[in-house]
């Protein structure tokens, strides 16, 4: 499994530990993953995300989960955010009515 955020796409990034005599070796900065399970109230479910701390955030400063797939690129979601926010679409399309 990949060290990359379902929900922002956020992964794992390079640099250098520098020491007092300015010697360079590289090092890894892990992103803050979480497994979490977040509720989807117009699914009536809930999703397990493995999310990092930012895009938990990013989450509750939306409005939950609904209202942050509806906003997100699909293309930054996982492959199973992307369907799961297709399905979310489908049942918004089924909630509306036609107006005449």
């Amino acid at each position: 499994m990949s060290r990359r955020c379902e929900l922002t796409g956020k992964g794992v990034q390079t640099g250098n530990n520098v020491s007092h005599a300015n010697n360079k070796t590289r090092r890894r900065f892990l992103p803050n993953l979480r497994q979490v399970t977040l509720h989807s109230e117009a699914l009536g479910r809930t999703v397990p995300v493995r999310a990092s701390a930012h895009g938990l955030k990013s989450v509750d400063h939306s409005g939950g989960l609904d209202a942050f797939l509806r906003k997100a690129s699909a293309d930054q979601l996982s492959p199973r955010l992307q369907k799961v926010k297709r399905e979310l679409q489908k049942t918004a399309g089924e909630g509306e009515t036609p107006v005449a």
